[in-house]
Parts: structure tokens; C-alpha cells; sequence
């Protein structure tokens, strides 16, 4: 097999795996019907399947937990062939890495000729992303998973599922929209196919809406933008991944062999190298920095690279070049970094009463532990009731999930969340076990939160106006938001009989439908806290004496 046919085969098995990545992306949505629903409600497609082959996220939860969760295992699929082929994930599997790998082959004024081949050699910087691993394990030995922040599978589920895949529907719709309005039937016509299929294929079953989705998209936007000055600069910088896979990979078997005497010194071997690997003879290559491209081969017009089992250590840096200096502070940032953040007042003493967690979540300890920020729980809830926190939960919370009740609630069926969380920071539950549902015949039913009145802006309680609104979207049984009819004397001096919403907090389990349904917009007069949570032993109010 030829060197060119192993670099069209690793495209395809880019192009494959991104469309599967995309395709599973799609399908973490629910689109059907909760009135409809017979059981327990599951999805059809494995749609934690990319992040439960990624062995930083699975090294991390060990770290933190003490323990491996369930299909975290799978990781070892892409850690053992790497001990043995190298870093082939990042150039062969990785989906982020495949779209790094698209925008740094397009051509810019700024990568030409001489200033491209410097762009790709070797840069002593490219072992910053060996201390950021360093300091993110250490983080979560001492019980904290920040690593998802800069995890590529999280990083790229989270911007894809939560600002661009919305934006696209967004735009999607307006274009539609607007070939509706011209009222010219070959144009609506053409409106009704780009809908059909589109919404077979890419379009949400409804608008979605997430929080800090604009920041999101710029983040990614920037990150892909960088490959138009270095190839493939995140990977190369600040994967923690890729990190990973090339401390393994210093023990594969596969090695680059140069042949010095037969090179024609084209550059071309460094001319669309991808790692930053220093491909061209007469200089040592870099086995950790290598994506197995094979772009360097298959370009090399005299042959004078070679793939070889057991390749010559005289010619190659086996592992990262790192300084121990640098080690050490790696080291020392991964220690002092969760005592720092959870020595900060949003941990403890000033917890932010508006942090609603899932239903299913660990206590905020151990969640902070597990979770990876993908965003996966985000993407999936039907009612756009989960959005990634952003002080709430103070900065060692930052993009983990958190309920909103003003832009949806929490469906009373629904388990999705935790059936589609890979780490386990959102326990997997059944809808009895939730007890939300009419007949779950549960005396402790999972509570994320309990509502409360705020009368002086309740419109039966502050303007003698009948409102029922919450108490008909309430939906436990028996309700936990009772009315009784009170004699009031309006402004007018006219005596009225209003019936006042009351809360009885034993049955409230903090769903958000009454917050989500009330009429006062600007800020409504019935919310949603965190106090009453089953997580925690603490945050409870103290109803018996």
C-alpha cells in the first residue's frame, strides 16, 4: 500500500467519523411526544459514544472519583492502539481535529511559501499543552474536573450543540421566512423544500435558545480561525488530549525514518505537515508532536521518507520536550488551583440560591468532580430548561448545566439528562424514580428546588386580580400550589373576592412550570431556589421543630 493511499484512506476516515460525530449530534434531541410516551424515555442512538472513546474525559473522572463510570472504559479502544501506532486519533479520528485539519489546508496570504514552512516547524511552545494536562490531572486528583473546559470532544459538542447548530436553525428559519413573505410561489415552494430537508437532516424539532451561545460561537470561531497563521495551533498549543496521546505514543512501534542522502531539500514534507513535527531529514523528528497524516510521505517526490516498524531513535524525540522547571509549575498550578476556586464564597457560604441543578445531580461536590461541560444535558432537555451556568456556580462551575426556569421547565416524565450524561455527574433515573408523573407512588420524590411568592408583585395578592395560571401548570398530584379565596378591598374601595395562590413546600419539587408560566414577565412574582434539594443534606428548610 502506497504512502498516498494511506493519506486518502485517513481522509476518509476523517470525513466518516466527523458525519458520525455530526449525525449523533443531531440525534441528542427528543422531538416527539411526552403524552405519547409508554415507560421510560431513552434515546435510539449511543449519542455519548464520542465521549465515552475520549480517555482524557475517562482519566479525569478516575482521578476524581476514585473510580472508572460505566462506558468510560471504552476509552481504552483509542489508548491502546495508540501505545502501539501513536497519535493516530488526532489525525485519523478526532472531530475537531478534523475541522482544525480543514481550515489549516486553506490556503491564506498569510501561510505562503517561506513564512508556511517556518509556521510548521517545531515551536518549543507546542509543550505548553503537556503542563496544562499536568496542572488539570492534578485538579482532578484533588476532586475537580476542569479539564473539561479544554477536553476537544467537550469543547466541540458544547459550541456545536449550544451556539452553532442553534444559530444555523435561526438563520434557516429567518431565510424561509422571508422566501414565504415574497408570496411568489416558486419561492415558497422552494421554502417548502429547503424546510423538508433540512428538518429531516440538521433543523431542531423546535428553536432552541442557551444562554451565552454568543460566546460560545466566538470561542470556537476564534479557535478554527487561528489555522489560518499556524496549522492546526490548538492542537499543537493547548489540546490536553493530544497532550495525553503523546506522552503515550513516546513507546509506539511506528517510526519515521529519514533517508538524508536521497533528499532533494523540496520543503514539501514540511510544507503540509500537520503537527509540527520537523518531518524533513537532517533534523530530529518529534513522535509525540506527529498526527499520522502521512502528509509528509506521500509528498516526498524522492522517497526519502519511510514508515518502519521500530523506526532509528538516533533520528527522532521520542517524548515532549519538557523542562522540569516547567513541569514543576504545572505541578504546582493543578494543586493550588482547587483550593483557590472553592476557597472563593460561591462554593459554600454564598451559594447562589438560583443554582438549579438537573434532577439526578451529584451533590455539587462530587458533581464538580464528574462533570465535563459537554453540554450534552443542554442539548437533550426538550424545553430548553438547561443552559451553562456562568457565575452562578462561581468560576470552577463555569459551562456546567444549571435550570431556567424563565426560558423552560423541567418536564415531569423526562430523564433524559442523565440518560445521556457519559461521566455520571447526572445519575441515570427512571421517571418513578423521578416521581414527578401521576401514579409514581414515591414518598420522596427527586426536588431540585422549591418556588416561592413574591406577593408584592402576585397579581391576586398585590392587585386583587384573579390569576390561576401557576396553580393549573403545577404538575404534581396532588399539586403542590393550592389556592384559597380571600375577601379584598381594591383601590376602588370595592370589595372582591380573590382566590390567593399558597405553596405547600413538602410537594413542591421545584420543577419551574409555575415560574416559566407566570404572567408577570419582567420578573415574576412566583420563583424557583435551590433550597429543598435532595442532593444535599444542607440546603433544606427547616419545616418541623
Amino acid at each position: 500500500m502506497t504512502y498516498g493511499t494511506l493519506r486518502r484512506l485517513r481522509r476518509a476516515s476523517q470525513i466518516l467519523f466527523l458525519l458520525l460525530f455530526v449525525f449523533l449530534l443531531l440525534r441528542t434531541e427528543f422531538s416527539g411526544s411526552f403524552r405519547a410516551l409508554r415507560g421510560d424515555l431513552h434515546l435510539r442512538y449511543p449519542v455519548r459514544w464520542f465521549l465515552e472513546l475520549d480517555p482524557l474525559a475517562a482519566i479525569g473522572n478516575a482521578l476524581a472519583t476514585r473510580a472508572l463510570y460505566r462506558g468510560l472504559l471504552w476509552s481504552l479502544v483509542i489508548l491502546i492502539p495508540t501505545l502501539f501506532l501513536g497519535r493516530f486519533f488526532c489525525g485519523w479520528i478526532c472531530p475537531f481535529g478534523t475541522l482544525h485539519h480543514f481550515f489549516g489546508n486553506r490556503p491564506s496570504e498569510s501561510k505562503r511559501g517561506r513564512q508556511r514552512l517556518e509556521a510548521n516547524r517545531y515551536r518549543s511552545w507546542q509543550t505548553l499543552k503537556y503542563y496544562l494536562l499536568i496542572a488539570f490531572l492534578l485538579a482532578a486528583l484533588l476532586g475537580s474536573n476542569v479539564m473539561g473546559l479544554f477536553d476537544p470532544i467537550s469543547l466541540l459538542v458544547r459550541s456545536l450543540g449550544l451556539s452553532v447548530l442553534p444559530g444555523i436553525n435561526y438563520g434557516v428559519n429567518a431565510a424561509t421566512g422571508v422566501l414565504y413573505h415574497t408570496h411568489i410561489r416558486a419561492l415558497k415552494l422552494l421554502a417548502d423544500v429547503i424546510q423538508f430537508v433540512l428538518g429531516m437532516t440538521i433543523l431542531s424539532f423546535r428553536q432552541p435558545h442557551f444562554r451565552q451561545a454568543f460566546v460560545l460561537g466566538v470561542i470556537f470561531v476564534f479557535l478554527l480561525a487561528l489555522n489560518l497563521r499556524i496549522t492546526r495551533l490548538w492542537c499543537r498549543l493547548l489540546c490536553p488530549l493530544g497532550a495525553l496521546l503523546g506522552l503515550v505514543s513516546r513507546w509506539s512501534l511506528l517510526g519515521l525514518v529519514k533517508q538524508s542522502a536521497n533528499c532533494g531539500d523540496c520543503n514539501r514534507c514540511l510544507l503540509h505537515c500537520q503537527g509540527g513535527d520537523d518531518p524533513i531529514p537532517g533534523t530530529r523528528w518529534r513522535k509525540a508532536e506527529c498526527h499520522l497524516c502521512f502528509n509528509c510521505t506521500a509528498e516526498c517526490p524522492e522517497g526519502a521518507l519511510h514508515w518502519r516498524l521500530i523506526g532509528d531513535r538516533r533520528q527522532m524525540v521520542e517524548g515532549p520536550d519538557m523542562s522540569r522547571r516547567r513541569a514543576l509549575t504545572g505541578l504546582a498550578a493543578g494543586v493550588a488551583l482547587v483550593p483557590l476556586l472553592r476557597s472563593a464564597t460561591a462554593f459554600g457560604p454564598e451559594h447562589n440560591e438560583r443554582l438549579l441543578r438537573p434532577p439526578g445531580a451529584l451533590a455539587e461536590g462530587d458533581f464538580l468532580a464528574r462533570c465535563i461541560r459537554c453540554g450534552e444535558c443542554m442539548k437533550v432537555c426538550p424545553n430548553d430548561a438547561l443552559h451553562p451556568t456562568l457565575t452562578e456556580a462561581g468560576m470552577e462551575g463555569l459551562w456546567t448545566p444549571v435550570l431556567a426556569p424563565r426560558v423552560g421547565y423541567c418536564e415531569s416524565s423526562c430523564t433524559l439528562c442523565g440518560d445521556v450524561c457519559p461521566t455520571g455527574a447526572i445519575w441515570p433515573i427512571t421517571a418513578h424514580e423521578k416521581g414527578w408523573v401521576t401514579g409514581a407512588a414515591t414518598d420522596k420524590p427527586i426536588r431540585i428546588g422549591t418556588a416561592f411568592y413574591d406577593r408584592g408583585r402576585c397579581l391576586p395578592w398585590a392587585m386583587a386580580t384573579d390569576c390561576v395560571v401557576c396553580e393549573e401548570w403545577c404538575p404534581t398530584s396532588p399539586k403542590a400550589i393550592y389556592l384559597r379565596t380571600a375577601e379584598v378591598v381594591n383601590g376602588l374601595g370595592e370589595v372582591k373576592q380573590v382566590r390567593q395562590p399558597y405553596i405547600q413546600p413538602e410537594r413542591c419539587v421545584g420543577c419551574g412550570a409555575c415560574e416559566f408560566a407566570c404572567p408577570v414577565h419582567d420578573r415574576p412574582a412566583v420563583y424557583v431556589t435551590s433550597i429543598g434539594e435532595t442532593r444535599s443534606k444542607n440546603n433544606q428548610i427547616l419545616l418541623k421543630h
